[in-house]
């Protein structure tokens, strides 16, 4: 009886046709049948002859097998017949004609998102090049015209500097929920379709709101490097936190974020009031229709709103005085939203009671001030990033894709409240 031992690696792809598996004879474990064992002796020779083991292909193996049934295969042949399936395989994806796609920033799913798309795009990435655009693809043997689409995350600008240069791009897909680092006029002179994956992250950034908003009012972080400084004794100038229960909400932006901040406030027994674009007819919470309004009735401003130039500064000094100096900001929309200057001055004079922000108006830059104050909580930009939700993005990214090679993509935009 021979015995075989197969670790192996399997490479999925769309057609199926790129499985490999690597054959080694580490240790003795599987019986074969003896209609087999012919084939599988002369893998076993190969591995005499190669004790590092073999990479082959399904479809070398398939190979090797007929080969086998006329009973003249051998150690060459095995490897003479995979080098060729494997060299047949690599000229049909040359033949094969991959749609390019343009990667700047790039997403935080483009890792995985690439390892399971090889097979149907060509990826341009751009964020690996200093150079300029157009002599990156120059340099790529790249026609700008081919391109039509562009997968971009929001650190990375598209602005009347780089969508002339493409003139097919159709489509600009993006791995964030706002826009507002695309320049949306631009595309829609050029009927470029935008779309984003607004709604993919709403539970998550909602979880962190409120994560946010309930370490700032407990005082969470503060606490906690003063414990880790100068142990668990608590001071007498210690700064209590408040009680969440009876607080007045505002939330700017009732869209898919702000709707989900609603639910799990609302669990806390905190009143929920909102802005928007438009009062919603199915939504009972009060509904202010200018921002200074809704602060003069919160205790606590959440902010989800998208960023345009409508929004950008509405959170401003005037806003700010009308929260009061117990009023908590937090900010899970764009850093822009907020006037930071004031923020900071508000924050450092007492006018306002504290601040826990996820995003940030000059990324990836934050005011020093901000870092050194107690009363302030930061996060990274991070209010989106679990993994359950990684993968969930990489999916509709490539469903929007296929969607749109196929031409099924409607026209669409896709934004927040």
């Amino acid at each position: 009886m021979l015995y075989w031992d197969m670790p192996y690696a399997i490479h999925n792809s769309v057609q199926n046709e790129t499985d490999q598996v690597c054959f080694s004879h580490s240790h003795p474990s599987t019986p074969l049948s003896l209609g087999n064992s012919f084939i599988y002796f002369i893998l076993w020779k190969c591995f005499k002859e190669n004790p590092h083991g073999l990479w082959m292909s399904a479809t070398g193996i398939k190979q090797c097998a007929e080969v086998a049934n006329q009973k003249i295969i051998n150690s060459t042949t095995l490897l003479e017949l995979n080098h060729q399936a494997m060299t047949d395989k690599h000229k049909h994806n040359d033949d094969k004609k991959l749609q390019p796609i343009l990667v700047f920033g790039p997403p935080l799913v483009f890792p995985t998102f690439e390892a399971q798309n090889l097979q149907n795009y060509h990826f341009l990435k751009a964020y690996s090049s200093q150079l300029p655009l157009h002599q990156f693809l120059a340099k790529q043997n790249v026609d700008p015209s081919s391109i039509q689409v562009i997968l971009c995350n929001p650190h990375q600008k598209l602005s009347v500097d780089v969508i002339p240069l493409l003139p097919s791009l159709s489509l600009i897909v993006t791995t964030s929920a706002g826009t507002d680092h695309i320049d949306l006029t631009e595309c829609s002179h050029r009927n470029i379709q935008v779309v984003s994956i607004a709604g993919e992250h709403a539970e998550d950034i909602a979880d962190m709101t409120v994560g946010l908003l309930i370490d700032v009012i407990w005082k969470i972080s503060a606490t906690n490097r003063h414990v880790r400084k100068w142990g668990p004794s608590i001071p007498l100038n210690f700064s209590f936190g408040y009680k969440l229960e009876g607080k007045r909400v505002g939330i700017v932006g009732l869209g898919k974020i702000g709707v989900e901040v609603g639910k799990r406030l609302e669990a806390f027994g905190c009143k929920i009031m909102y802005n928007g674009r438009s009062q919603k007819p199915l939504v009972t919470y009060p509904f202010y229709s200018n921002v200074l309004e809704l602060a003069s009735n919160s205790d606590i401003l959440v902010i989800s709103c998208s960023l345009n130039e409508q929004t950008r500064h509405m959170v401003n000094r005037e806003v700010m005085l009308a929260l009061g100096k117990e009023g908590i900001i937090v900010n899970v929309g764009r850093g822009a939203l907020i006037d930071e200057k004031e923020l900071v001055r508000c924050l450092m004079e007492g006018k306002i009671g504290g601040a826990g922000l996820d995003v940030y108006e000059n990324e990836p830059n934050i005011p020093k001030e901000l870092i050194q104050l107690d009363n302030v909580v930061l996060s990274p930009h991070a209010a989106s990033l679990t993994s359950n939700r990684l993968n969930s993005v990489c999916e509709r990214v490539t469903e929007r894709l296929e969607a749109f090679f196929s031409s099924k993509l409607p026209n669409i935009l896709v934004l927040d409240d």
